[in-house]
C-alpha cells in the first residue's frame, strides 16, 4: 500500500459534474487525473476521506482508479476565464489528490447492469463501515470501465470529522443514511457479506492506510492539530467500526426491511 506523489504539469478543463468541482489535470507522468482540490467544499477534510475511503476500498479488493498526491503551483490552470474556478484554484495551491482519469468510462445503473446480491451486499456494507453518505439513487458514484464496475468519490465518508464527536462514540453509529444506498434493494446477503468483509482487512492493515495521510492535511487550517493525535482518531474509528460491525449491518437489514 502506497501513494504516489506527482507534480501538475498541465490544466485541462473543470469537471463540472461534481458538487466539489474537480478539475481535470496532467501530471509529469503523462497520466490525466480528477484533481480534488482543497480549497473547494470541506477543504482538506475533503481529501482526507477521498484518500482514506479509496484506499480502504482497494484493501477490500475493490476496483478503485489509482489515487495519487498531486502537487498544484500557482501557475496551474492560471489561463482560466472562469473567475470563480481560477479562484478555487488558487486556494488550493499546494497538496492536493487525484485519481487516474478512466477515459470512456460511464455511469453504472443497477436498473441496467446486473450486479449480483453477494457483491450489492458487500458495497452496501463497505459505505455503511465508512459513512460514506454519497452512493444514492441520484449519484452512485459508480462507473463501468473496461466492462468491470470501479467504486469513486469517497470524499463524503468518516462525516464525524467535520463535527467534535468523540471517534469512539462515532465509530457506533448505526448509520441510517444507509436508506439512501443505491444498492440496498439489492443487498440480499448482508450476513455473509458481514463474514466476509470482516476477514479481508485487519486492524493493522487499517491503521497502516491511516498513516499514509500527509501531514499537512491533518493539522487544520490554523495548524491547530497534532498530525499523529489526528490519525490515531481515525484508526481508534475504524477499528472500532470493524470490530461493531453489527451496529451497521442491524441498520441497513432494517432499513431494506422498510423498503420491500
Amino acid at each position: 500500500m502506497e501513494l504516489r506523489r506527482e507534480k501538475l504539469t498541465r490544466y485541462i478543463s473543470p469537471l463540472r459534474e461534481g458538487g466539489s468541482l474537480p478539475a481535470l489535470g496532467e501530471a509529469a507522468d503523462g497520466f490525466k487525473y480528477a484533481v480534488k482540490l482543497k480549497g473547494a467544499g470541506h477543504g482538506m477534510k475533503s481529501l482526507i476521506s477521498e484518500t482514506l475511503g479509496g484506499l480502504i476500498v482497494k484493501a477490500f479488493k475493490f476496483k478503485v482508479p489509482e489515487l495519487v498526491l498531486l502537487d498544484l503551483s500557482h501557475l496551474f490552470g492560471i489561463t482560466e476565464p472562469d473567475k470563480e474556478i481560477q479562484d478555487l484554484l488558487r486556494k488550493s495551491e499546494g497538496l492536493n489528490v487525484g485519481l487516474h482519469f478512466m477515459n470512456g468510462a460511464f455511469t453504472f445503473d443497477p436498473a441496467v447492469n446486473p450486479i449480483d446480491s453477494l457483491m450489492a451486499s458487500k458495497i452496501v456494507w463497505l459505505d455503511a463501515f465508512l459513512t460514506n453518505v454519497d452512493r444514492s439513487r441520484q449519484n452512485p458514484n459508480m462507473m463501468i470501465w473496461n466492462r468491470e464496475l470501479w467504486l469513486i468519490d469517497h470524499g463524503a465518508s468518516f462525516y464525524f470529522h467535520h463535527s467534535d464527536k468523540d471517534p469512539s462514540e462515532a465509530a457506533l453509529d448505526p448509520f441510517p443514511y444507509i436508506k439512501n444506498h443505491v444498492l440496498l434493494p439489492y443487498a440480499d446477503n448482508l450476513a455473509e457479506a458481514d463474514k466476509l468483509m470482516r476477514q479481508a482487512i485487519t486492524p493493522r492493515t487499517l491503521n497502516k492506510i491511516v498513516d499514509l495521510l500527509p501531514s499537512e492535511w491533518l493539522t487544520g487550517d490554523n495548524n491547530e492539530y497534532d498530525p499523529e493525535k489526528k490519525r490515531e482518531e481515525y484508526k481508534i474509528f475504524l477499528t472500532k467500526r470493524l470490530a461493531n460491525s453489527k451496529i451497521f449491518v442491524e441498520q441497513a437489514l432494517h432499513e431494506r426491511k422498510k423498503l420491500l
